[in-house]
């Protein structure tokens, strides 16, 4: 997916001196005229390609801060610890929706939360369908005749 960043046309006519053969006579002379066109073209990556990558790094930031939660809360994080706390106050807001879907079992500490890995799946599906939204928006026709 490359777009012409800029295009340069360039076109030269040269007039050659009449040339007389022997056998003509000079009104039947003809002037050779040669033409050339150049096209330069320089391409560069579509901006369509840097909002596909910006998608796919913010989804992947979310689904790896998601899967964090669920492997500390699977592991009995201490919330004693910043980190922990730090990681359960910013991914309550993305998990919050997907509560209550599953029953969370508990085992001591440990604490098994499906809505976490519901998250990280129906993230990853939004992403992928804003992803071919954009393909799908920017895609360049082809000739009907190829």
């Amino acid at each position: 997916m490359a777009q012409v960043l800029e295009q340069e046309t360039r076109r030269e006519t040269t007039a050659e001196q009449p040339v007389a053969p022997a056998e003509t006579s000079a009104s039947s002379v003809a002037t050779n005229r040669v033409s050339r066109t150049s096209v330069t073209s320089a391409h560069v990556g579509d901006y369509n390609d840097r909002a596909i990558q910006l998608v796919w790094w913010i989804v992947g930031f979310v689904d790896i801060v998601l899967a964090i939660r669920f492997l500390l809360k699977l592991l009995g994080g201490s919330t004693v610890s910043g980190f922990v706390t730090f990681m359960y106050n910013i991914t309550q807001p993305l998990v919050a929706p997907f509560h209550g879907i599953f029953n969370t079992t508990v085992q001591g500490r440990s604490i098994l939360e499906p809505e976490s890995l519901v998250a990280i799946a129906i993230y990853s599906l939004i992403g992928w369908g804003i992803v071919s939204l954009i393909r799908m928006m920017t895609r360049t026709r082809r000739a009907e005749g190829a």
